[in-house]
């Protein structure tokens, strides 16, 4: 996939990573990938072509093996306007953002996901927490670019994602995985 074919957002993300001084670090766990490479869905989850083709894996989520994936739903005409799925290095598929955006918005929290089979969350209490090293260059960006701030309640985002997209994509996933 060419970079004409990116989302706007992810190739805006792509241009101010491109531009860091130093290690491309800015919220732990996220680094985007390079988009052709299915092999995490195919090894992992399915092989059939329709399954593949439905879904664009676009970064890491943990340091672990888990990544994120925009969803090629049949309502959303605009990359952009994709659901974003996490897909568990240990089990568990889940809607974690509306779109593209929210999952810029929700990495400000700068936390390494924990996915398993029944749940996900961002576990910032964790006494080994330690701030990403570009992470003030992120905020900066993404607030003048999108006028976002760091996010405090990752849960928002990800309820509202949801419940907009969850039955509807559980449904599609249980097509392909049981």
């Amino acid at each position: 996939m060419g970079l004409k074919n990116l989302p706007a957002e992810l190739e805006e993300l792509i241009n101010f990573e491109n531009n860091l001084p130093n290690a491309k670090y800015y919220s732990n766990g996220f680094e985007t990938i390079f988009m052709e490479d299915k092999s995490g869905l195919v090894y992992g989850w399915c092989d059939k072509k329709d399954f593949l083709d439905k879904l664009i894996p676009f970064a890491t989520a943990n340091g672990s093996g888990s990544f994120y994936t925009l969803w090629i739903n049949d309502v959303e005409k605009s990359l952009s306007q994709m659901p974003v799925i996490v897909f568990g290095d240990e089990g568990g598929v889940h809607i974690i953002a509306e779109n593209i955006l929210e999952l810029l918005h929700l990495i400000t929290y700068d936390v390494e996901i924990e996915v398993d089979e029944n749940r996900f969350f961002f576990p910032k209490h964790n006494t080994n927490y330690k701030e990403s090293e570009n992470l003030r260059y992120y905020l900066q960006w993404i607030n003048e670019k999108y006028n976002l701030e760091s996010i405090k309640e990752p849960e928002i985002i990800i309820k509202k994602a949801q419940e907009k997209y969850g039955e509807c994509f559980r449904n599609w996933f249980k097509e392909y995985y049981k």
